[in-house]
């Protein structure tokens, strides 16, 4: 069995660690053949100015379509960064690709979307013999990627749809998307891409669920936002369920102790962001009154890293690279327990290049603290998830 990681790989990287966004891009850019290129992946840190750094990409790539968003950090040739530009350039051997830009997300129109959505796709010609696939990179602080991927989902219901939300570095302030030379917040940007080469869906948590359920009592669905868990407050009774004090809530213990929501005999992260003065618990993913949920109990995080990743072809060879989309509160509990180099040398030697995100979309369901991917092979024999 060869080894693929020792061949030249199907995509080219590229990362600058220039502060400045023209000559991080530059930088960037000058290690791409761009004649080769069908189109580029950016992943922007959080604190480079958005219209400033899409220009100078645009300009850097001549041309070259450039497609991405502001991350909350990146996943590089280095495993986890979080003040690195970095580019993924896709080539016109094995690819093709065809962009929407999908606006204003708040407020969504769900059947607009729709019809947009199913009219590009029809636009876009099938090339015989390859396979689609779509990524979805979102406005992380627009509040509606339930609503988006699942509208997605039921209109393009033969195309896998995978992505992030756009971070801001943990501000939770204002993020943005890369299309057509420009960046925008409130959006998103569906590429639909074509492939000769096989491919799989990834995704895959730390976390089982522990303890009985519990219910929903008073929310607000558009803010995500929960006020009452068992007819209690909501931060009172949390921190009762994990074992802490009200006072003692903080980033470590939401990491640590997420709710889980069932849905199609899976458990899906429902993570928590912060806890306000009122004792209103405001949360990443879809929440509702009525909802059942239960507290997530931590599993061995490197192990489960190793096995998430650990994919093969038909041929039982190791995939090129991943497209990872990885939780930012994934990265805080890593880094809290101190094994960032560890997880870093596990993302690098399974070839693992994306950013951390806000939220992550697989195949019409919007989560959290999970890690979502694209594994691509050499092998031209489809797709399997």
């Amino acid at each position: 069995m060869r080894d693929h990681l020792s061949d030249p790989s199907i995509i080219q990287v590229a990362v600058s660690r220039a502060t400045a966004p023209q000559a991080a891009a530059d930088d960037a850019a000058s290690k791409i053949n761009l004649p080769e290129t069908r189109f580029v992946l950016a992943f922007v840190p959080g604190e480079m100015p958005g219209d400033e750094v899409a220009a100078a990409l645009d300009t850097a790539l001549d041309g070259v379509p450039v497609f991405g968003c502001s991350t909350a950090g990146q996943i590089t040739d280095k495993g986890y960064e979080t003040e690195a530009l970095l580019l993924l350039a896709f080539p016109k051997k094995h690819f093709r690709c065809s962009s929407l830009m999908l606006a204003p997300l708040d407020p969504i129109s769900p059947t607009a979307l729709a019809t947009t959505a199913q009219r590009h796709e029809n636009e876009f010609q099938h090339t015989a013999g390859w396979n689609r696939l779509g990524l979805i990179f979102s406005d992380g602080v627009s509040q509606q990627e339930d609503v988006l991927v699942s509208t997605l989902e039921a209109v393009l219901s033969d195309l896998p749809i995978f992505g992030g939300s756009a971070g801001d570095s943990l501000r939770f302030e204002k993020t943005f998307v890369l299309h057509k030379g420009a960046s925008h917040s409130n959006s998103a940007v569906l590429l639909i891409l074509e492939t000769d080469l096989e491919f799989q869906g990834v995704g895959f948590d730390h976390f089982l669920p522990s303890g009985a359920p519990l219910v929903i009592t008073g929310a607000d669905p558009e803010a995500r936002k929960v006020y009452e868990i068992n007819g209690a407050p909501a931060a009172e009774e949390y921190a009762r369920l994990v074992g802490c004090k009200l006072g003692d809530l903080s980033p470590k213990v939401f990491a640590e102790n997420p709710m889980l929501v069932q849905y199609r005999d899976r458990h899906y992260v429902r993570a928590i962001s912060d806890a306000d003065d009122a004792g209103a618990l405001s949360f990443m993913a879809a929440i509702d009154d009525g909802l059942i949920m239960t507290l997530g109990k931590g599993q061995e995080i490197l192990q489960t890293l190793e096995t998430g990743l650990r994919r093969r072809d038909r041929r039982g060879e190791r995939p090129d690279f991943i497209l990872g989309f990885d939780c930012v509160l994934r990265k805080l509990e890593i880094e809290q327990k101190q094994l960032a180099r560890a997880v870093s040398n596990i993302l690098c030697s399974s070839r693992v290049f994306g950013y951390n995100t806000y939220g992550e979309q697989y195949c019409g369901v919007h989560m959290n603290q999970t890690f979502v991917g694209v594994a691509f092979f050499k092998s031209d024999q489809g797709y399997i998830i």
